[in-house]
């Protein structure tokens, strides 16, 4: 088979990777996030690259490089990681070395790190709904909300963090985000902190099926699929924080849209290709009042790989 590149998204809840043959993916393999710190987290990325091997045929000989979308602050050389709120283990400022912790892991093959949210619309863009704009912004609702952008035909970096929309100001004073700062559109459409206000307004008296929707699945978390469930029964409260977070998102990305002139807009992560296109049509919706120049405003997409997004573009990054 020759030589083939892997890449592996890891979140919140779920570490998925794809191995890619040929600008196809030939394999894949899906575990839970540990919870238990960088150590276990480097033990399952490693082991889900060998098992996306496997699925594709290939042998560890065979795997040339291996991409990680990961969420927080990448370094400039892209080996390690900082400042990551929803990755247990990666929240401090100090850069965790995780590229030489995978490496090592997998006999000393090359391994690049990139922001998650970025190789995910790299990904798009390179391999899916984004291919043809030279001017595109990502935006992943997931356990948080994460930003990519695709700026005059090449992935803008800053100086590391660029795209972090979730931690743009939406309401000012308003809930408490994931970093502890007030106000942000992550606090209302991060799927974390949704769980964490529906659990105080819950501790309020307030009523609510999520927590037994959640108990019948089996699920420790208010994940997507809770929610999306909850929604199809017109849970009230579940309704109300959703709404909360389509207004969120209009106001967020109607302020990117003035600022930048982006030619579309791709929103996808765990929470955002769980409640799909009527949620994008919802948001653009919302944002169309809010454009400065609404005669133009940016094509809204799906994803086209859904929740491999993260991990083709991890794979894309390294030539995959």
């Amino acid at each position: 088979m020759g030589t083939i590149a892997v890449g592996v998204d890891v979140g919140g809840t779920k570490i998925q990777s794809a191995a890619m043959v040929s600008e196809e993916v030939a394999g894949g393999h899906r575990l839970p996030t540990p919870l238990s710190g960088a150590p276990d987290v480097a033990a399952a990325i490693a082991e889900a690259a060998s098992k996306a091997l496997a699925e594709a045929g290939a042998q560890p000989s065979d795997l040339s490089a291996l991409g990680i979308g990961v969420p927080g602050a990448i370094d400039a050389d892209h080996v390690s990681v900082s400042s990551s709120p929803n990755l247990p283990g990666f929240q401090s400022p100090d850069p965790v070395p995780l590229a030489s912790m995978v490496s090592s892991l997998l006999g000393g093959v090359p391994v690049t790190l990139d922001n998650d949210v970025r190789v995910g619309i790299l990904g798009e863009w390179k391999r899916g709904a984004g291919r043809g704009y030279d001017d595109l912004l990502g935006v992943w609702v997931g356990t948080g909300v994460g930003g990519g952008l695709v700026l005059d035909g090449s992935l803008y970096e800053g100086q590391g963090a660029a795209g972090e929309i979730g931690h743009t100001i939406v309401k000012p004073g308003g809930r408490v985000c994931s970093d502890g700062r007030r106000g942000h559109l992550e606090a209302y459409a991060g799927r974390g902190r949704l769980e964490a206000h529906a659990r105080h307004l819950v501790k309020q008296g307030h009523k609510t099926d999520l927590l037994d929707i959640m108990k019948k699945k089996g699920r420790t978390r208010l994940s997507s699929s809770v929610w999306a469930e909850a929604l199809e029964k017109k849970d009230k409260m579940a309704v109300e924080l959703i709404d909360d977070a389509v207004e969120a998102l209009a106001v967020a990305l109607a302020s990117a849209q003035n600022l930048l002139s982006l030619q579309a807009i791709v929103i996808g992560g765990g929470l955002g290709d769980r409640l799909g296109e009527h949620f994008v049509r919802r948001i653009e919706k919302e944002m169309k009042p809010l454009l400065f120049v609404p005669e133009h405003p940016p094509a809204m997409l799906t994803t086209e790989f859904r929740d491999l997004s993260g991990a083709v573009g991890a794979a894309v990054l390294v030539g995959g």
